[in-house]
């Protein structure tokens, strides 16, 4: 009796900070910081601080992986984190990216994509399922630089804006056709059982991990700046 006490109380224990167990998880958040910081600590690459501060969401996904050169697929994984009513960001929840490709960065066997969400819809349509960019909402290639910042404010129409960054070098990319989906499987494994995205934005979740906290407080540095 006494024993089977002991192995639940272990068990639970185990069950309150799930991110022990998926250290592949834990990176996947320190890439995404990573790559955050590398981009906006270099004036000449870093997205305009207009542009942060007026967006909806923002998603960092490190070494989505391209299979094949000219006619071929894209996949990767990484968070997402929306602006709460409050103005603040929310703790991030895991997604994938995946979608066909033509011409797209041929040769290249990986980038980082960032992608700026500009308008709630589009946010919305994540939560719900999936999201596939150009057909449910309109999406360019972002502006970089301190050239950028000046005119941001009247040039951003796009509901999203995507960028990527391969062998050092940050730009603005198309990415038409591409589907974001909720990776529902990670969330669980971080957050907990049965824990919704919606959950997650509004901020119904413990125990998260420093590196998963660590993105969303980049975001408030970058964007309060």
């Amino acid at each position: 009796m006494r024993r089977n006490l002991i192995l639940s109380l272990f068990a639970l224990g185990f069950m309150s900070v799930p991110a022990l167990a998926n250290p592949k998880l834990i990176a996947r958040g320190e890439d995404a910081v990573r790559v955050l910081d590398e981009v906006m600590q270099m004036p000449e690459s870093a997205l305009p601080e207009a542009l942060l501060r007026e967006a909806h969401a923002i998603a960092v996904i490190p070494d989505v992986v391209k299979a094949g050169l000219i006619l071929g697929g894209r996949h990767g994984k990484g968070l997402l984190s929306v602006k709460t009513p409050e103005g603040v960001w929310s703790n991030p929840s895991f997604v994938k990216i995946s979608g066909g490709s033509v011409g797209w960065q041929a040769g290249v066997q990986s980038t980082d994509v960032i992608l700026v969400f500009r308008s709630q819809r589009g946010v919305d349509t994540i939560v719900n399922g999936k999201f596939t960019m150009g057909a449910d909402a309109s999406v360019a290639a972002g502006p970089v630089g301190r050239a950028a910042q000046a005119s941001t404010d009247v040039q951003l129409k796009a509901e999203i804006y995507s960028y990527s960054r391969n062998r050092g070098l940050f730009a603005g990319v198309a990415l038409d056709g591409s589907v974001i989906r909720i990776d529902h499987n990670a969330n669980q494994a971080i957050y907990g059982r049965n824990v919704t995205p919606r959950r997650i934005f509004a901020g119904g979740v413990s125990n998260v991990p420093d590196t998963i906290v660590d993105f969303r407080d980049r975001l408030e540095e970058y964007s309060s700046r």
